[in-house]
């Protein structure tokens, strides 16, 4: 029974992500500024924020059910950010000999998601003080 409620909550969580995923996609559509996918771009660093976040809080308190864990870091990041739809991004743009614009994505989604996971670990360090 409790691999069942586990994966109802991954796959409450990944359906969640995958449908913010899907908005952000939409609402981010129509920016042109260098042409790159926005979407995915900011899918991955709130993503990435989001995770920190709950690393942060489970790693100082029990506040946190593995339940919520697993629905919100497993499920809904999972879910909400997007490595295989990134590297075909980056892939199209180097097919489309677009090197500046694939090198500038690749660059903004990685440094991007790295500063924003840090960002929720050192968010929850200073809410805990």
């Amino acid at each position: 029974m409790q691999t069942l409620l586990a994966l109802f909550f991954v796959g409450i969580g990944s359906m969640l992500g995958g449908l913010s995923r899907y908005g952000m996609t939409l609402a981010t559509q129509n920016l042109s500024a260098f042409s790159i996918p926005y979407g995915t771009l900011l899918s991955n660093v709130a993503g990435c924020l989001v995770i920190g976040l709950v690393a942060g809080i489970s790693g100082k308190s029990e506040l946190m059910s593995t339940e919520i864990r697993l629905l919100l870091a497993t499920g809904f990041c999972g879910g909400f950010t997007t490595m295989s739809s990134f590297i075909y991004e980056v892939g199209q743009f180097v097919q489309d000999k677009e090197y500046f614009f694939a090198s500038t994505y690749f660059v903004a989604t990685l440094a991007g998601a790295g500063i924003a996971f840090a960002l929720g670990l050192l968010i929850i360090e200073f809410a805990t003080r």
